[in-house]
């Protein structure tokens, strides 16, 4: 339910229903602080893993940097990649399904496509190295899959920005 949202001269949201989303426990919060401080805190443990995962992921690149064969038989190659193209068909036609009937859930599915045809340029233009077809997989990920994929994040941005966001102080102040 969306809930009228009006902004303050400091830059703050106003949340105007009385009805504002429950605590963890079920009960609705008395005061809109009280859910500004459950937001904040979760955007914090967010963080802190994100960073935890990133940070970890650096010595577990260079150990299969270092470990792993540079090359390697593959059994259900035809499968992997049907079923890539397949997740990529359906995240396609979620986009422009979501798109035509004006959701804002949108956005998630038009990043998640954007990041599948980043991925699959990269796998299709890494995995061809070596053979006659690698020309064929760079004209793809130059004219059709990587301009695909910055148009819909430039899309996903300004749909982003079209958004009502509180000011960032009033969110920073308080993250401390």
């Amino acid at each position: 339910m969306d809930r009228p949202v009006e902004q303050r001269e400091n830059g703050a949201a106003e949340v105007h229903d009385a009805q504002a989303a429950p605590h963890e426990g079920g009960t609705p919060p008395t005061d809109i602080s009280d859910v500004l401080e459950r937001v904040r805190r979760h955007r914090r443990h967010t963080l802190e893993l994100l960073t935890v995962c990133a940070v970890t992921l650096i010595p577990w690149t260079v150990v299969m940097a270092l470990t792993l064969p540079s090359g390697y038989e593959v059994h259900q190659w035809r499968l992997t990649w049907v079923g890539f193209d397949v997740l990529l068909a359906v995240a396609m036609a979620s986009t422009a399904l979501l798109g035509w009937r004006r959701n804002r859930a949108v956005v998630l599915t038009a990043l998640a496509t954007s990041v599948l045809l980043i991925c699959d340029a990269w796998f299709d233009v890494s995995l061809a190295f070596g053979t006659s077809d690698v020309w064929w997989s760079v004209a793809l990920a130059l004219l059709v899959e990587l301009p695909l994929a910055f148009y819909l994040i430039r899309r996903v941005m300004g749909m982003i920005s079209l958004a009502q966001w509180p000011s960032a102080e009033i969110a920073t102040t308080d993250d401390a």
